[in-house]
């Protein structure tokens, strides 16, 4: 149906074309003599499979639609609703199909990694910070992305419904277009609210710092020349509250790049050797988002570290005195707080996403 190809901007033959050498390459008799590429071209084969079969599925939902119209009575209101109903389906559809046009730019379509800072606010900064990770916790579950903490450093203890406040967090985001979903949400964001930790129910503003780094898969993309004598490897005893796993060897692993104080740390494996492998890859990352700032300063992609503080946010959550999120970059805004802590971040994601990549 060519009218499909306009409705959701997808090229079906395009990615039917991108898809052949890649199963070409399968075939390969020494295709699983390098273990990682052979992971990720298979990876890529599943994800291109994937959009090809909803772009297929929702041509023949658009013609059954078109079918059930063509038969459609005035008094039929029973198929009338039905119609309705798979039109609302449909466009849902071509709404997350078309929103996958926009991702174009290097690392998109790749993994990504969340970190967390609290910021000016104390003990109150904290447990925003452990209510910013609720939040994209349940955006990543709701979007069929894998999530994993990989270092945490924790806060206080006794905060609201029993949450542990959080002073920084670094959590890995596994699934198509991770990074292209997420990396607008770096920034500060703020919320204002009675402070749980006022015995006079003052209002207090607390901001926490949200960074999104691309996972790199191919390390010689980044042009960094890594040497022994600039890397600081340390390791240490996992921490947290609790735990089975917890303060038994030292198996995690916090890798300093001296030249620029950059720290990466993984504390998420049982084995020293996966977590120094885990944190070499954020450092890689990090250093790629360096390079990054220096060529473009304004750069939209990647996020240099803000104070964070007043004055620097990018979006507001606001529980009193009225109830409001706001994004200040899009200004698109909603009442419904409860639902955007919730994960309820499709709307401000998608237009994020069409933001001019200036």
């Amino acid at each position: 149906m060519k009218s499909a190809n306009w409705r959701t901007g997808f090229d079906i033959a395009q990615k039917q074309k991108e898809l052949k050498p890649l199963q070409q390459e399968t075939k390969n008799p020494d295709f699983w003599q390098f273990p990682e590429k052979a992971v990720e071209t298979n990876k890529q084969i599943s994800e291109l499979q994937e959009e090809i079969r909803v772009f297929q599925e929702i041509e023949q939902e658009i013609k059954e639609i078109e079918d059930f119209i063509s038969i459609l009575k005035q008094d039929d209101e029973e198929l009338a609703q039905e119609i309705r109903i798979r039109i609302g389906l449909v466009k849902r559809k071509v709404k997350e199909l078309s929103l996958k046009t926009y991702f174009s730019g290097k690392y998109d379509k790749n993994d990504a990694v969340l970190e967390l800072f609290a910021g000016a606010g104390g003990r109150d900064a904290q447990d925003w910070a452990a209510m910013l990770q609720r939040m994209y916790e349940r955006y990543c579950q709701q979007k069929g992305l894998g999530i994993r903490a990989l270092d945490c450093s924790f806060g206080e203890a006794g905060g609201p419904e029993g949450r542990i406040g959080i002073k920084n967090t670094t959590i890995e985001i596994k699934g198509a277009n991770a990074f292209g979903l997420l990396k607008n949400e770096a920034g500060v964001h703020r919320l204002v609210r009675i402070s749980p930790f006022s015995p006079q129910k003052l209002r207090h503003t607390s901001f926490v710092q949200v960074t999104i780094l691309p996972k790199i898969k191919n390390l010689s993309d980044v042009e960094v020349n890594l040497e022994d004598k600039d890397l600081k490897i340390e390791t240490f005893k996992s921490s947290g509250p609790g735990g089975q796993h917890m303060q038994k060897t030292e198996s995690a692993v916090r890798i300093t790049h001296l030249p620029t104080k950059i720290t990466a740390t993984c504390q998420s494996e049982r084995l020293q050797a996966q977590n120094k492998k885990k944190a070499m890859e954020i450092l890689y990352a990090k250093l790629y988002r360096l390079e990054q700032q220096r060529q473009e300063k304004r750069s939209k992609s990647f996020k240099g570290v803000i104070d964070p503080a007043w004055g620097k946010q990018i979006r507001s959550y606001v529980l009193h005195p009225y109830k409001m999120v706001k994004d200040l970059r899009t200004n698109v805004e909603t009442s419904d707080v409860e639902a955007v802590l919730d994960g309820g971040l499709d709307r401000f994601i998608e237009a994020e996403v069409k933001l001019p990549s200036s």
